[in-house]
This record gives structure tokens, C-alpha cells and sequence, in this order.
């Protein structure tokens, strides 16, 4: 199934103002890359969250949100929104304020860094 290319055009003009930037495609859908760090994404017609594990818990008894499940287990720190709750670009807004608040957070990535794989098991 094709993801909705319409939210991936509402994401990227909402992070238009954010530097370093970048579209890619995953999980069957676009992600957005900030400084090298996925952020948000789309997967058919929800918004996919990264919150970081610190928003996790708060971020999941919001309306419309729920876990992201990866080969049978949930990723914490990641969830999707389903559309009602990104119908608005207020609310669209205040997932991705989230998701680049958690990605603040996180170091610099060199160019050629390889991911750390003890660190990245740790942040789900």
C-alpha cells in the first residue's frame, strides 16, 4: 500500500524552518530525517512518531495515538497517530514539536557514522 503523499507534503512544509532536513523512504513509507536522526514519518495514512522513551508513556494516552508495532513488538519511543489526530495542522504540529524536542536530545551523527548498535537497542 502506498503511503499518503499528501501528510508527507503537510510534514515537510511544517519542517521547512528546521535545518538539516531530509526525506527518505522507510518502513514502506517516507521518513524525515533531522540532522541524520529519523524524527517523523508517514506509513500509509499515519503519522509515525518518534518521541524518544521519556515521552512514551504521555504520548500514548493522547487520542488517537498508539504503539508502533515492528516485527511483533512495540518500539517504545515510537508510535503512530492515526489521522483524526493530525487532521489539523495544529495538531500535526504539536507531534512533530514532540518529535524534535526528543531529537534535540540526541548527539550530532558524524557523516560516515556507523549506528551504534548497543545505543540504538536501548532507545526502544
Amino acid at each position: 500500500m502506498a503511503y499518503d503523499e499528501t501528510l508527507a507534503i503537510r510534514i515537510d512544509k511544517a519542517l521547512s524552518g528546521v535545518p538539516n532536513v531530509e526525506q527518505k523512504n522507510m518502513f514502506g513509507g517516507a521518513a524525515f530525517m533531522v540532522r541524520k536522526h529519523m524524527c517523523v514519518g508517514v506509513v500509509n495514512d499515519m503519522l509515525m512518531a518518534r518521541v524518544g522513551p521519556d515521552q512514551y508513556e504521555d504520548c500514548l494516552k493522547e487520542k488517537h495515538a498508539k504503539e508502533m508495532m515492528f516485527t511483533g513488538k512495540p518500539m517504545k519511543g515510537m508510535i503512530y497517530v492515526d489521522p483524526d489526530g493530525i487532521s489539523t495542522e495544529v495538531q500535526l504540529t504539536n507531534w512533530i514539536e514532540k518529535c524534535l524536542y526528543f531529537i534535540s536530545k540526541l548527539p550530532d551523527k558524524k557523516e560516515n557514522q556507523k549506528r551504534n548498535k548497543k545505543y540504538f537497542a536501548t532507545q526502544f
